[in-house]
């Protein structure tokens, strides 16, 4: 049975993207190259609510590439062998179009 992790109100659930460590013919890339911060969504909450009751949807959808804040408050969580972060949606910063 596979476990599935559904964040809460306005949280989602990010697998990093970690970029290679060198191109495909075998050569190896720098260390200190800058690197985006991203991550690839995997799961997210349904959203919060305004001092109305309204459901306010989290702007991010399962799937989408986003950019994410160098510093931040995130969770880290591990499922199995993958280790994610929990992100507010306040944290994730654009979403990278591919």
């Amino acid at each position: 049975m596979a476990r599935r992790l559904i964040p809460s109100f306005n949280r989602i659930l990010v697998e990093k993207i970690v970029p290679p460590s060198q191109t495909n013919s075998g050569i190896l890339l720098p260390k200190f190259t800058p690197k985006l911060n991203s991550g690839k969504v995997v799961a997210v909450g349904p959203g919060t609510y305004d001092h109305d009751g309204k459901l306010i949807p989290v702007s991010v959808k399962e799937g989408d590439t986003v950019l994410l804040a160098n510093y931040n408050r995130s969770t880290e969580v591990k499922l199995g062998d993958k280790e994610y972060r929990i992100y507010r949606d306040e944290d994730i910063l654009a979403t990278i179009n591919e």
